[in-house]
């Protein structure tokens, strides 16, 4: 059984505790109190193993933080509503997910919503793993550009949670411009003649992007792209971040995450070769 559909059958969702664990069960509400009760028939609580864990972790704190990025600005934008959406869609969630994910999208958007407890409870329920939490903190950032622009207030709150996960202001920023590059890099690839210019070849806009997705400058050496590939893939490969916790639905999105990284080398080790 899915980590899903153990929480909602009280196999051990109140087990998580703290504020992660108080927003899950605002949620669930009567069915997840009804699988309290039912487990203290049964004799207690099931202990849920640290995978599973993390993935409901994972899944609470990320759309309940997207609400509270999508508020930063003051409002709520239809574009970032339908970014919401449009992750729900990649992370293939039923109906009954779909209704949880937005119910913890609303209540990140409430003026009470305790961002450092939840930012501190998530940190370690992950044990601090660090290709957990950047791909936390890229989905939050693909996220504040849904509307094509992000604005100053998101980004103050975007670098805040960064900071609280354990990020430098370097290594933010340096995020910041791979999320850019990457929603480029995919806008231009999946168009009309993507990946090339007039003459069949990348233009110097496309590589640049490509250079920026794999954190890397156009000087790099041919080791130092090789490398910085190698890192890249190594930290968005599916199987790897299902395996440290990420919630399994997230496959198609780490999928396309993973094929424009490959792109992106492939593009720059073609234009090196000619």
């Amino acid at each position: 059984m899915s980590w899903w559909g153990k929480v909602v059958g009280g196999a051990f969702g109140f087990m998580l505790g703290g504020p992660l664990g108080a927003l899950l069960g605002g949620v669930l509400g009567h069915q997840f109190d009804r699988g309290l009760n039912l487990q203290k028939q049964l004799g207690g609580p099931s202990r849920p193993g640290e995978q599973e864990r993390v993935q409901m972790a994972f899944f609470t704190a990320l759309f309940s933080t997207m609400g509270y990025v999508a508020k930063a600005d003051g409002r709520v934008s239809e574009d970032e509503i339908a970014m919401a959406r449009g992750v729900m869609h990649q992370m293939r969630l039923d109906e009954q997910q779909k209704r949880a994910a937005i119910e913890l999208f609303n209540q990140g958007k409430q003026p009470d919503f305790d961002l450092d407890a939840v930012l501190e409870q998530f940190r370690q329920e992950t044990r601090r793993r660090r290709t957990l939490l950047q791909m936390f903190l890229e989905v939050l950032t693909h996220a504040a550009y849904a509307d094509g622009v992000m604005h100053p207030r998101e980004q103050n709150v975007l670098r805040h949670i960064a900071q609280r996960l354990g990020f430098s202001a370097a290594q933010f920023e340096q995020l910041l411009g791979m999320v850019q590059a990457q929603r480029q890099f995919h806008q231009q690839h999946t168009g009309a003649g993507a990946g090339r210019g007039p003459s069949g070849r990348p233009t110097a806009d496309q590589l640049k992007q490509a250079y920026e997705l794999l954190g890397v400058s156009e000087e790099a050496s041919d080791a130092e792209i090789k490398k910085a590939y190698r890192r890249q893939m190594n930290q968005h490969h599916p199987d790897k971040l299902v395996s440290r916790g990420m919630p399994e639905e997230m496959i198609k999105m780490a999928n396309e995450k993973a094929q424009e990284i490959k792109e992106a080398h492939e593009l720059i080790k073609k234009s090196r070769e000619s």
